[in-house]
């Protein structure tokens, strides 16, 4: 281990003076939260944020590695940045999260441009790491360990998504085992918060000006079930929400990664009922055979999701449906495809990713035989997309004419003269959007829009005052 001493001296040493930061957090919703936990850390200790990389003494990236795609972004991001070492005022390149979790070793070996790696169970621990690079102290470059940490609401978190709205992480970790997926390896094992912790955060959030919630975990079907052996079992879903209810000026609650199998009628009650819980569920399902949901150990039959589905729908009339899917894993047949197909034009989804499956070493899948030839894997996919896009062009046209409520994010991307918003059917980044070519108001407003025209994934429409 090398410990650097005379700092001022040594041709490495470096000196935040005017400690400025360059931040750039890719991945998923679940990794943007840790970035704003670290940028709370930053700003209590007098880091400022600078949009400009050239400007920035210190430059992270929260990096993400699900999928081989993230991989390389995560890689060209850091090498893109690294630049500024040479070039301008950076003096410390620090990489976290999920790429730094999984491949420490290997790119502290490949990447010296970077001074930190950081794993997903270390993030709160920026502050005094860039403090013991800052006065030689650090023996190692990389601070990763089996992740156990969770933040609470007595960590400073800075909220960069619209002023309006806000992630809440709900538990950390994953216990499912998909054999796909490499969640748990670079998450840890189920950490959940308690219902106080969350309400307390979500109080702070709303006087800030927040009216929108989004609950995100990696399975919030497992919310809480870790806390009852030590603390009881009242931190459960149903508990939270009717916690999150009582909250004044707090407006919509919505649900993200809900499985099928662990969908309980108590829950589908309450979100039939609540005035704050949105009609809408991320329920990721992956698959319609059950032949392929075993290989992927998923503990739902193609019997089960159809029956949970028609449920939910009788239960919480109108609820909108976003779910996932895989083509192309290790041994899906011709007649495993168009079981999917089935589910896909049967539940009739109004939202709905589909993936490419791709080898990710350390996972069980990866060994998984027969492997589906890419050739295939690309033309399920184009099915299940323009299957997907036929079924939300005619769900849309249910709105046209009607009268809508709609939270306004501000104007269009691509001209001021338009206006874009979110009905409840439609979460943040994911999703459609409605575009208003009528009517004034500013971020974060609800207002009334009637739906005069309809796009693919769009909605289009004037404000009614």
């Amino acid at each position: 281990m090398t410990n650097l001493t005379n700092i001022e001296n040594s041709a490495n040493s470096v000196k935040f003076r005017d400690k400025s930061l360059f931040f750039t957090s890719l991945g998923c919703s679940k990794n943007l939260v840790d970035s704003q936990v670290m940028l709370g850390h930053l700003g209590l200790d007098g880091f400022t944020l600078t949009e400009n990389p050239e400007n920035a003494e210190v430059i992270i990236v929260n990096t993400c590695s699900f999928i081989e795609a993230s991989k390389v972004e995560s890689i060209e991001t850091v090498l893109d940045l690294a630049v500024h070492k040479n070039s301008s005022k950076c003096q410390a390149l620090v990489m976290s999260g999920c790429m730094a979790q999984r491949y420490s070793k290997e790119l502290e070996a490949e990447m010296p441009e970077v001074d930190l790696f950081i794993g997903t169970g270390e993030y709160q621990k920026i502050v005094p790491l860039l403090r013991a690079l800052e006065e030689g102290k650090l023996e190692k470059k990389s601070f990763v360990e089996i992740p156990k940490y969770i933040h609470t609401e007595f960590d400073p978190r800075m909220n960069t998504s619209p002023k309006h709205m806000a992630w809440l992480k709900v538990s950390e970790g994953c216990n499912r085992n998909c054999t796909f997926c490499i969640i748990p390896t670079l998450r840890g094992k189920l950490r959940s918060r308690s219902v106080e912790s969350l309400t307390v955060e979500t109080k702070r959030l709303v006087e800030s000006g927040v009216k929108e919630i989004n609950i995100i975990s990696q399975d919030l079907s497992d919310y809480g079930v870790d806390l009852e052996a030590s603390v009881g079992s009242d931190h459960h879903l149903v508990n939270l929400l009717n916690s999150l209810e009582s909250i004044e000026h707090l407006e919509w609650v919505r649900l993200f990664y809900m499985y099928p199998d662990d969908l309980p009628e108590e829950l589908m009650s309450t979100i039939a009922h609540s005035k704050k819980v949105c009609r809408y569920l991320d329920m990721p399902i992956q698959h319609f055979s059950s032949s392929v949901l075993k290989r992927m150990n998923r503990k739902v039959t193609e019997e089960q999701i159809y029956e949970k589905i028609s449920r939910l729908k009788t239960l919480v009339p109108n609820i909108i449906l976003r779910t996932s899917v895989i083509v192309g894993f290790p041994g899906e047949t011709e007649e495993d495809f168009q079981k999917l197909l089935k589910g896909i034009e049967a539940c009739r989804f109004h939202h709905l990713g589909v993936f490419k499956y791709s080898d990710e070493e350390g996972t069980p899948a990866f060994k998984l035989l027969p492997k589906v030839p890419q050739e295939i894997i690309d033309e399920r996919f184009s099915i299940v997309y323009e299957t997907q896009k036929n079924i939300v062009r005619e769900l849309n046209q249910n709105y046209l004419g009607k009268t809508i409520r709609v939270l306004v994010e501000g104007p269009h991307p691509e001209t001021p003269m338009l206006l874009v918003g979110r009905h409840e059917g439609q979460a943040p980044d994911i999703d459609g959007n409605v575009i208003i070519n009528e009517g004034e108001a500013s971020p974060g407003d609800y207002v009334q829009v009637k739906i005069t025209e309809v796009l693919d994934y769009d909605l289009v429409g004037s404000i009614v005052r």
